[in-house]
């Protein structure tokens, strides 16, 4: 491995090993709702990131979903939020994960939740629970966790240096897309895109924080024109300009560190709150413990996998890995199985040519599957996050 990989690997690693990452999901399920096609017989496996999007699943009443991943700390926040479904009214809950912040947060917890954790959830939450109680200087659980604190980072940035807060809100707060395309080209555009600005979110170390590992910077920098600096800035601008923002919970809570009633995830609102709460969150199992590890040690058919990107790192630092586990999703899977990923880079080239045993033939894995190219492309132009470079559904056939 080459110095700078080795490096930015080692980065990667502390950050992700050491930290909650995601304090929110960064991938929209809207598209996911479409391309999944969930009825009450499926089972998924799902990478559990901040949760967000499992709860989202479980209103489509599947039969079962496993959120596996390899931080706890996720997995704590899952739990986390599971625990304040079950055990809060709709109105302590939203103030905790809605509104990011709750004066007697320590006390709910304590008196509440923490019954309902695991002993290693019980730790992490003992140490980092005042994290939502809305008096530090972050005032808001979503400024916290590394992807949290770019956030903050990011805000200062606006209200300090840019002094812009009246545009962002402005443009949060646009009814039509004239509006938000006037807002942010007049005001906003080249005053937050500085060289200086897209020289630090081009490094390493600062798209760590995000999630984003080396791999994937070098596939964009390889196919996008401007690197990724200035992808990075094409997609804000379709982000603030092509795509309605009133319901664009993913950039608001970023840019204030709250959602609204109107724009938060499904699981936030009241009626899905009652849902979720009437036994939905039941049918969640919650495994730490990389994709492999978790498929190695069940039996269960799975007809629904939701991969997330995490396989741009396997791609570049564990290629023998990303070989196994695809052996493990092709033997864990249903005859009806379908799969979700996405990629920061525009396309993917190292799926296909994994090989797999199937009925003791080795077959390519890309001649096990069958692309939707025209719906992910659809569905992939209406993202709200748009940050990632391609989006992927396939369906599997072992026969």
């Amino acid at each position: 491995m080459q110095l700078p990989n080795w490096v930015s690997s080692r980065i990667f690693k502390a950050v992700h090993g050491n930290n909650l990452v995601y304090n929110t999901c960064w991938e929209d399920p809207r598209l996911d709702r479409v391309a999944l096609e969930l009825d009450g017989d499926d089972t998924l496996m799902v990478i559990t990131s901040a949760g967000c999007n499992i709860l989202d699943y479980a209103l489509q009443g599947p039969k079962k979903i496993f959120a596996v991943d390899m931080n706890p700390r996720q997995n704590a926040l899952l739990e986390l939020k599971i625990a304040g479904i079950k055990k809060l009214d709709y109105s302590k809950f939203y103030a905790l994960f809605g509104r990011g912040r709750i004066p007697d947060a320590a006390e709910v917890y304590r008196t509440k939740l923490r019954s309902e954790l695991t002993p290693h959830s019980q730790a992490f939450w003992d140490r980092h629970i005042n994290c939502f109680r809305g008096t530090s200087f972050r005032r808001s659980f979503y400024f916290h966790g590394t992807s949290g604190t770019f956030a903050k980072a990011a805000n200062l940035y606006i209200d300090k240096v840019l002094k812009a807060r009246e545009k962002v809100m402005a443009l949060l707060e646009s009814k039509t897309l004239e509006q938000q395309q006037e807002v942010y080209h007049k005001d906003l555009q080249k005053k937050v895109f500085t060289k200086l600005v897209k020289w630090i979110v081009s490094r390493d170390g600062t798209l760590s924080m995000l999630g984003v590992p080396r791999s994937q910077r070098l596939e964009v920098e390889r196919e996008y024109d401007g690197g990724i600096g200035q992808f990075i800035e094409d997609s804000v601008e379709t982000v603030f300009t092509k795509l309605p923002l009133a319901d664009n919970y993913f950039w608001r809570v970023y840019l204030t560190g709250e959602y609204t009633r109107d724009c938060c995830p499904e699981y936030l609102k009241e009626e899905n709150f009652n849902k979720l709460k009437a036994g939905l969150t039941d049918r969640i199992h919650i495994h730490t413990g990389s994709i492999l590890d978790f498929l190695n040690r069940t039996d269960t058919q799975i007809s629904r996998y939701v991969l997330l990107d995490h396989m741009d790192w396997l791609s570049s630092f564990s290629k023998p890995i990303l070989q196994q586990e695809w052996q493990a999703i092709v033997d864990r899977a249903s005859p009806d199985c379908r799969l979700l990923w996405r990629s920061g880079g525009l396309k993917v080239d190292f799926v296909d040519p994994l090989e797999v045993t199937v009925n003791g033939q080795t077959k390519k894995v890309g001649d096990l599957l069958t692309y939707h190219p025209q719906l992910a492309a659809e569905l992939h132009e209406k993202d709200r996050v748009h940050t990632y470079g391609s989006f992927y559904i396939a369906d599997m056939r072992k026969a």
